[in-house]
């Protein structure tokens, strides 16, 4: 499903992330964990497209995207929500979620009943202004803007950083939903140990720019953990 031989990726002229190599087959989840700075984002925005160059290959069933650009990419499958959510604040929250659909091959405008489905606050808020949502429900509808673009892989950067409790439950549940009953192939970068547990198959954990640890998320050992993680 995902590919990714010796990549090397640059801003401007800096190698932030290198060498790195990932193999994803479809329906997996693979949590990306490490402390601030080591390249998790950088990672992700790499996938997607979004640095300056980069070398390697990257594959989507096996077709080698690496020198393609980030609208090809999500043609090709991929679907992103940064960190931050990024959601435009003065659109609604229909707006939002349409705006993902001009990312979909079939050509389809309209709202994704599947989105509606998975998130029952969206769908009876659907002329809100986005900026007047709290932190966790941005969160749902950045997932549900990704969800719009009918992605097979889906890349989320810290989907429950600064969340309320309540709203976290119910975005590891919304994941753990996509990746065990629906298939979706899921790439997350994550602080939290306990969440990557419980939804990931893979972890590969991340130091300068390198991958220092990578294995079934078995292998996430508390020695790992100490060594690579805390502070």
């Amino acid at each position: 499903m995902l590919e990714l031989n010796n990549v090397t990726s640059y801003y401007g002229k800096t190698p932030i992330i290198q060498n790195v190599n990932i193999s994803m087959q479809e329906g997996q989840c693979l949590c990306v964990l490490g402390r601030n700075g080591v390249g998790k984002t950088t990672l992700l925005q790499t996938i997607m497209g979004l640095t300056t160059s980069m070398t390697g290959s990257l594959k989507i069933n096996n077709q080698d995207y690496a020198n393609q650009p980030t609208h090809a990419r999500a043609h090709a499958g991929l679907g992103y929500v940064p960190q931050g959510r990024r959601i435009l604040g003065k659109f609604s929250v229909r707006e939002n979620i349409v705006l993902g659909t001009f990312a979909r091959n079939d050509k389809t405008n309209t709202l994704p009943e599947s989105c509606l489905k998975l998130f029952p606050y969206l769908a009876e808020n659907l002329d809100k202004r986005a900026g007047l949502l709290s932190g966790g429900q941005q969160q749902q509808l950045a997932v549900a803007r990704a969800l719009a673009t009918d992605p097979k892989v889906l890349l989320l950067d810290e989907p429950t950083e600064g969340i309320q409790p309540n709203i976290v439950e119910e975005i590891q549940n919304t994941l753990h939903h996509l990746n065990k009953d629906m298939g979706m192939t899921l790439i997350l970068t994550e602080q939290h140990i306990k969440i990557a547990k419980k939804l990931a198959d893979l972890f590969i954990i991340m130091d300068i720019g390198r991958i220092v640890a990578q294995g079934p998320i078995s292998e996430l050992t508390e020695e790992l953990a100490h060594k690579h993680l805390t502070i």
